[in-house]
């Protein structure tokens, strides 16, 4: 009997990976792994369960026009009281994830290491008590020991390993960068919780546009190794854009990642300028309407609120929009990122 993983996306950006058999309905894997997804009737009637597939491959037994149309059906609707997966998938659920009596996981790990990066940024290696199975993009709250308060990551390591890794910006004063830079050592005890976040890697069904402020790089490294295992038809275009020289942090993983994979373009800016380098300034200072490919492309931008703003304003002044522009943001003290 063969297995595949069903990822489950809430309305309230938690996420939960269920393991699916391939002669059982999603519905009564769910139920069986203690997450009840909307149902009602179980006989393709209701419409209750139904729930939009970004991914994968899958079966669909009965259903009733009353309960969906074809049209919703082509376009990537299921009902999963009738779907049964015939590869891995991923499921948006149109209700939070309390309405299904879930919540996110905790999962213990143990410190192996701090890596000291760069002035401004720490690398946390963690090994896991299980496998966290998440999308490539996503984040989980981190326990900081001995203060009972946690911040949020996101996996810059590829899913479903037995290691976690995060790049983490050093804010000094803050309660992770304390931790990091003076009392952090192999064998701490922490929790992960999670995953979370709507900035995953969908699909890729077009030219790529990737966008990285600063440490905002970590979700790409996590989005490289996926695609460096799975492959992708389509190119990747790559921005890395940090202040000094100093701050192009994991450059060489990024680059033996995207010559394996062999589509990607990595461009990386400085705008520091006292720094000498071949492009200095901001994203929107080299960003062109081409690497938009005529807007048949995907936009992912990971970095801090004001990049964001000008990214827009940049794609505006363009006169292109992109097929589909997926953010987060994050700021620069210890608030929580925003995903869209």
């Amino acid at each position: 009997m063969t297995s595949y993983k069903v990822a489950l996306n809430f309305e309230d950006g938690v996420t939960r990976v269920i393991q699916c058999d391939d002669d059982e309905k999603v519905t009564d894997a769910a139920f069986r792994q203690k997450i009840n997804l909307p149902m009602d009737c179980r006989d393709g009637v209701c419409g209750t369960c139904k729930c939009f597939v970004e991914k994968g491959e899958y079966e669909l037994e009965f259903f009733m026009d009353e309960s969906m149309s074809d049209d919703e059906a082509e376009q990537g609707y299921a009902l999963t009281c009738q779907m049964t997966p015939e590869s891995d998938c991923v499921v948006r659920v149109p209700v939070p994830s309390a309405a299904c009596k879930t919540a996110p996981e905790a999962v213990e790990g143990e410190v192996l290491g701090v890596d000291r990066l760069s002035e401004t940024s720490f690398g946390l290696r963690v090994k896991l008590a299980k496998p966290i199975g998440f999308l490539p993009g996503q984040y989980v709250n981190v326990t900081i020991p001995g203060t009972g308060k946690h911040r949020s990551y996101s996996f810059s390591s590829a899913p479903g390993a037995d290691e976690a890794a995060f790049l983490i910006r050093n804010l000094p004063g803050g309660v992770m960068s304390s931790y990091l830079g003076e009392r952090a050592k192999a064998g701490d005890s922490v929790t992960l919780t999670g995953p979370m976040g709507a900035f995953y890697l969908r699909p890729i069904e077009r030219a790529q546009l990737w966008l990285a402020g600063g440490t905002g790089l970590a979700p790409f490294l996590s989005m490289l190794e996926q695609v460096a295992e799975q492959g992708a038809d389509h190119p990747i275009v790559l921005y890395y854009a940090v202040t000094r020289a100093a701050d192009l942090v994991e450059l060489e993983r990024v680059q033996e990642l995207a010559e394996k994979i062999g589509n990607v373009t990595v461009i990386t800016i400085l705008a520091a300028e006292e720094d000498a380098h071949e492009r200095k300034g901001f994203v929107t200072d080299h960003v062109t309407a081409g690497d938009l490919n005529g807007g048949d492309c995907d936009v992912y931008l990971c970095g801090p609120p004001p990049m964001v703003d000008a990214v827009r304003g940049h794609f505006a002044k363009l006169g292109v929009e992109p097929a589909n522009f997926y953010f987060e943001k994050f700021n620069p003290t210890e608030a929580e990122a925003e995903a869209a």
